[in-house]
């Protein structure tokens, strides 16, 4: 994807050098460049994340200013706190109330970042939008747009990206794509920018202290009940602190003494069980995913071979995806461990993505 000299660009700032870098290169490089921090968080908890260094706080905002201050372009931040919150954390605390492990950061892409943030930056008059990550947009030979991997797959992110369409695609830049994280921080150390060495934040923003269970208990305001540990066949084995602490393939935190290594098989909202099995338990062959965003096609008529990833981290693993109802089918070459109901399964072609959407 290129753009024109002169074009209007608004970058979004999360106060990292990965956009701070990217903004810095549309400049360069002859465009009209605007940063842009998106304000998320409710302002009383905003210095929490500030403390940990997240990318939602306050000193995010700070500190992309900064950065803008030494590039020479505007900086601004834009309220979408009411979006975060109804598109976000609603739907990440609900999830997990339904026995499920959502990826808050594909809803916040998808809902934040580009509807929200591309509608906004359009009516300031930008061409287009850009952000740091770390991925590369390509015109198929069909015409459609697709999101490919990073030039180097340490720090891909195109999985996150997944859910986008073909109208914020044909309006977004990611001029990071290309290059190797020591590079980026090379780039931003010889501009002097002042974020070049900041850490990456890791944690969901909204919840610095990785608690996901008391966030959602003070969060709703409900109180999630303790169950029974089960056995795939109905044995009671134990008592869990609430289906909202678990997910699955998880083995540390039970407070089972079996014996041996056991692991989160499966989660019962239906009942309040939480299932118990063997590392074995957690393999599968086949994948059904709902909700499904297709990128690089229209829509799936026939089987097709797929590279298929199921987390954010899995380096990804060939299959066959089959249409299915409403949603598809991915039957992988080999069994695949701990496919997790609310993860997105992403499936690519030639290092592109055909489509993605979220496990049932």
């Amino acid at each position: 994807m290129s753009l024109e000299r002169g074009q209007c660009v608004v970058v979004g700032m999360s106060g990292g050098v990965d956009s701070s870098v990217a903004a810095l290169l549309l400049k360069e490089q002859g465009f009209r460049v605007i940063g842009v921090t998106m304000a998320l968080l409710p302002e009383e908890s905003s210095d929490t994340v500030s403390e940990h260094g997240g990318c939602c706080g306050l000193s995010a905002a700070e500190d992309a200013a900064a950065v803008c201050r030494v590039i020479g372009i505007p900086h601004y931040v834009m309220n979408f706190r009411k979006e975060f919150r109804e598109k976000v954390i609603d739907y990440f605390a609900d999830e997990y109330l339904r026995g499920r492990t959502p990826n808050p950061c594909i809803a916040c892409n998808r809902y934040i970042k580009w509807e929200a943030f591309l509608s906004r930056a359009q009516q300031i008059g930008a061409d287009r939008i850009a952000t740091g990550h770390y991925a590369r947009i390509e015109v198929l030979p069909n015409g459609r747009l697709t999101v490919r991997t990073a030039d180097h797959p340490e720090k891909d992110q195109s999985y996150a990206l997944y859910g986008l369409s073909q109208d914020m695609l044909a309006k977004t830049y990611f001029p990071c794509g290309m290059y190797p994280k020591p590079e980026i921080r090379a780039i931003a150390e010889r501009a002097h920018l002042p974020v070049a060495q900041k850490k990456d934040s890791q944690e969901v923003c909204f919840i610095p202290d990785d608690d996901h269970a008391s966030f959602i208990a003070r969060y709703t305001g409900k109180t999630v009940p303790k169950g029974p540990f089960v056995l795939n066949d109905g044995t009671v084995i134990g008592t869990h602190e609430g289906i909202t602490r678990y997910t699955i393939g998880q083995r540390r935190g039970l407070g089972l003494a079996l014996g041996r290594h056991v692991y989160v098989t499966q989660i019962r909202p239906e009942t309040n069980e939480v299932v118990i099995g063997e590392n074995a338990d957690l393999f599968s062959d086949t994948v059904f995913v709902r909700d499904v965003n297709y990128m690089g096609i229209e829509t799936l008529t026939e089987p097709r071979r797929v590279t298929g990833r199921i987390r954010y981290n899995h380096r990804g693993a060939p299959g066959t995806l089959y249409p299915e109802g409403d949603g598809v089918r991915c039957v992988f070459d080999e069994p695949q461990r701990a496919a997790t109901p609310g993860q997105a399964a992403v499936f690519y072609e030639n290092g592109g993505i055909l489509c993605g959407g979220t496990i049932i």
